[in-house]
């Protein structure tokens, strides 16, 4: 199995809850067929403002630092980060919460992914 199989990769975007509901139908029928196929790992906003309320400069800099330096507490992040911990702390709940952030049982926090992958497409 090579490297990019092993991948963690999570995939970013707008779309509407009926896109939403038919990529889960496609997956129910494949699965009732008995085809196998790839878990996929997905977050879908309901607008572009919406995204980038949720994915600010500021949090993206958190993933990327969180992702660098590896599994840490919120207040080791902070300091990382020369923020406000009660700042920090919120982000990484609502980080957390939106599934691109990780805590441990050590109370440490962390970046599953290898890659989030963001896509935007235009309408027509």
């Amino acid at each position: 199995m090579n490297r990019k199989s092993l991948e963690r990769k999570i995939s970013i975007g707008v779309g509407t809850l009926q896109e939403a509901l038919d990529r889960f139908e496609s997956a129910w029928k494949s699965a009732e067929r008995g085809t196998r196929i790839a878990p996929e790992h997905r977050l879908t906003f309901s607008s572009l403002p919406r995204l980038l309320r949720e994915l600010s400069p500021a949090r993206w800099m958190l993933i990327e630092t969180l992702r660098a330096g590896g599994r840490m507490t919120v207040y080791a992040l902070a300091k990382r980060l020369n923020r406000n911990y009660k700042n920090v702390h919120t982000d990484v709940a609502r980080l957390a919460e939106l599934g691109l952030i990780e805590r441990t049982k050590d109370r440490k926090v962390h970046v599953p992914w290898d890659v989030i992958a963001a896509e935007l497409r235009l309408a027509a």
